[in-house]
């Protein structure tokens, strides 16, 4: 699934014509040499690639157009090695569509202490280069990465890594698909949103289907295909004996095998990568799929329940940024409390659709009633999440504008067997602790349902934020719920005015 090698960021160097020919070979030289090494540190999940040195207002327009109408150009990478006027930068920025980080660093680390003369000052200017190129885009109101220190360091890299990694996701944001199999479950809230806005913002397309279209689909699956399927279970998972051929509930998983080839060819000819389900829309359909929707987000699909499009979108989103990377993501939701005053958590979980990739050990394939919806006891894999540094994440509609809203965790054993619970589950603890982290949460309207992620860290849904010019909260170990509170309200003044600013 993943095409994140294909895809590239442009490094491009900023100086001017003042300097002479020499100075400027130098420039270009150096930045080459950034270039290389970037790419030679393995650190980064897509190329880097060297631009020229530009000198002049048509030079940066030109390398930003390009950058616009390159489908393998995720982001631009800048850096002033010497100064750069930036009045030469506004048509450039203005035009630019793609996300920026900007690199403030230096070539040399060290001063040459005994050497150093002007020639050294003159090639070496990034210190104040950069400040004039960083008023610029302040007064553009463009939404940028500042990244400082010097690129060889661990820290600057790293910082680099994380960027590049969400212009993965937004990249996949730009032309994403959703599949709507039903609607959202009644008179439920959060589920709902503004799907023009979304794809204003975000760029999702996100379109319902009746279930009788999925249904034409599962009609079309092969015995074999659902045979050749099951043994990909039996190898996988450990399947319950009654789950087994010849057992009472073998044909149950069999009917979810059958969904899951259905919905994947849906997806795959309609070109989705997310897609949601709801209990309540099931005609033609025995089970709700639960297993199916486990194992396609296994593959890297977005998932929501109840017909939750945006948590979908943001599970894809999230799933691509973090490719390769050790940790699982995963639809969620946060079902219930254990509220010991001593050692208060949360039990994550959902009626089935935990994704696997979360798994701290190998899951069990079980068939139990679902006890709401009418339908057939569906299959489902039962297992408990790894543990570790962990985020919830969920998209709201505001009215006038989105919020993305972070809260940081730390998932841990359950205190005790959970022999009778027949789903899968995580039990975390909530920062900065349950009582401020559940009000911060109820405060900024964060949903019941979100995106649970032991592979991504708040920065990256920050640099996220910025690319899509979206709000963000972040409830975490420093949150206090009334500075919290404040802030909530002064981004209401915020989103109220700041949209006269923007061009």
């Amino acid at each position: 699934m993943s095409n994140s090698q294909k895809k590239s960021v442009w490094f491009v160097t900023g100086s001017q014509h003042l300097y002479g020919p020499k100075t400027l070979k130098q420039v270009d030289d150096d930045s080459a040499i950034i270039v290389k090494e970037l790419n030679g540190t393995g650190k980064l999940p897509v190329e880097v690639v060297f631009k020229p040195v530009v000198k002049t207002p048509d030079e940066i327009l030109s390398v930003c157009i390009q950058a616009n109408s390159d489908a393998r150009c995720i982001g631009v990478i800048t850096w002033m090695h010497t100064f750069s006027p930036a009045k030469m930068w506004i048509a450039g920025l203005k035009a630019l569509q793609k996300p920026s980080v900007h690199l403030h660093t230096q070539f040399n680390r060290d001063l040459p202490w005994a050497e150093i003369d002007m020639d050294y000052m003159n090639l070496h200017q990034s210190a104040h280069g950069d400040r004039e190129f960083g008023f610029i885009q302040t007064r553009l109101r463009k939404n940028r990465k500042v990244i400082v220190g010097h690129w060889k360091e661990k820290a600057v890299q790293d910082q680099l890594a994380v960027w590049c990694r969400t212009a993965i996701g937004w990249d996949e944001s730009k032309g994403l698909k959703v599949a709507r199999f039903g609607d959202n479950m009644r008179e439920v809230a959060v589920t709902e949103g503004d799907k023009v806005e979304a794809q204003i913002r975000f760029g999702w397309q996100v379109a319902a289907y009746g279930v009788g279209d999925l249904v034409e689909y599962v009609e079309k699956v092969s015995d074999e295909e659902v045979d050749t399927l099951y043994q990909t279970y039996e190898r996988l998972y450990a399947v319950a004996e009654n789950c087994k051929p010849g057992q009472k509930y073998h044909e149950h998983v069999r009917v979810q095998a059958r969904y899951e080839i259905a919905m994947k060819h849906f997806m795959e000819q309609g070109g989705f990568g997310a897609f949601t389900t709801n209990f309540e829309n099931l005609t033609g359909l025995a089970q709700l799929p639960g297993l199916a929707s486990q194992r396609l987000m296994a593959a890297g699909y977005g998932f929501g329940a109840e017909g939750d499009w945006k948590q979908a979108a943001m599970l894809r989103i999230i799933k691509k940024m973090s490719e390769g990377m050790p940790g699982g993501s995963s639809f969620m939701e946060d079902y219930t409390y254990h509220l010991d005053p001593s050692n208060q958590g949360v039990l994550g979980a959902h009626m089935l659709e935990i994704c696997p990739s979360i798994a701290a050990q190998k899951p069990r394939l079980e068939v139990h009633p679902l006890g709401i919806g009418g339908k057939d006891a569906p299959a489902r894999l039962v297992f408990e999440s790894a543990t570790g540094p962990a985020m919830n994440v969920t998209l709201i509609d505001m009215g006038n504008r989105f919020r993305l809203i972070v809260n940081t965790l730390d998932v841990i054993k359950p205190l005790a067997n959970l022999p009778k619970l027949p789903v899968a589950s995580a039990f975390w603890k909530t920062h900065p602790n349950l009582a401020d982290g559940a009000a911060a949460w109820i405060h900024a309207g964060g949903t019941h349902h979100s995106v649970f992620t032991l592979a991504l860290t708040p920065d990256y849904i920050e640099n996220l934020a910025e690319m899509a010019d979206v709000e963000l909260v972040v409830i975490d170990p420093n949150t206090q719920l009334a500075a919290f509170k404040k802030e909530l309200r002064w981004n209401e003044l915020y989103y109220l005015l700041s949209g006269s600013l923007k061009g």
